[in-house]
């Protein structure tokens, strides 16, 4: 058994939670709101996971910046009445399996868990208000504070919370900027290919893995390794 904690840092869109129908929709309703086309659906996924300014300059880099945070700020009112209007019951949905390794991992006493996600402060307490998540995380990491990624901000910071060192912790993601942002941090990387990036974007992951069942067997794997 290990003798010191791991942490586990994990993406949220795209990794946790399946969360693409809410994102077209709102980006949508940004791209109207100043006029604009909406770009191909997947070309708004392949830029999730980057902070909502950074997405939006890689969008449209053609448009000024004034227009890159008028479509962040139209995003996230069209996010936010999309969420008012479902209602305090609808939830988000977990990709299947993954409550499962949260509460797992949770019961695992060498294992501390993180989140580093471009979402808002708003949305992830959103989530984990809804599925009862609280005390789940020992440091949540959002876009708020912190550079987009692949900047290694976040993950910087979730080890300063848990004490942990680099090298005894894991990023898991869906984007190549999860596995970018593990690389400069120096923590390894898991890819999962069920999110926004194929298994050819993730080359800078440790390992790729394809379902929640490899995800839960290659963490306890890492877990026992670190020993």
């Amino acid at each position: 058994m290990p003798d010191r904690l791991r942490l586990v840092v994990f993406d949220v869109d795209g990794t946790l939670v399946d969360s693409r129908v809410h994102i077209i929709d709102a980006m949508e309703t940004a791209f109207a709101g100043v006029g604009l086309p909406v770009p191909s659906r997947d070309a708004i996924l392949h830029g999730v996971g980057l902070s909502l300014p950074e997405l939006m300059a890689q969008l449209v880099p053609d448009q000024p910046t004034s227009v890159h945070n008028a479509l962040a700020v139209g995003y996230k009112s069209a996010s936010f009445a999309r969420h008012t209007a479902a209602g305090q019951d609808a939830k988000v949905v977990f990709f299947p399996g993954i409550r499962d390794i949260l509460d797992r991992l949770r019961r695992e006493d060498f294992a501390l868990m993180a989140t580093a996600t471009g979402m808002s402060r708003r949305g992830l307490d959103r989530i984990i208000a809804q599925h009862g998540l609280e005390g789940y995380f020992q440091s949540t990491q959002v876009a708020d504070t912190h550079p987009s990624k692949p900047h290694p901000s976040m993950l910087f910071a979730a080890l300063s919370d848990t004490g942990v060192a680099a090298e005894d912790a894991i990023m898991v993601g869906d984007t190549s900027y999860d596995m970018m942002m593990a690389k400069a941090a120096g923590t390894r990387a898991i890819g999962v290919t069920w999110g926004n990036h194929p298994a050819e974007y993730l080359a800078d992951a440790d390992m790729i893995v394809n379902t929640t069942d490899e995800l839960m067997v290659a963490l306890e794997r890492w877990i026992e390794e670190r020993a």
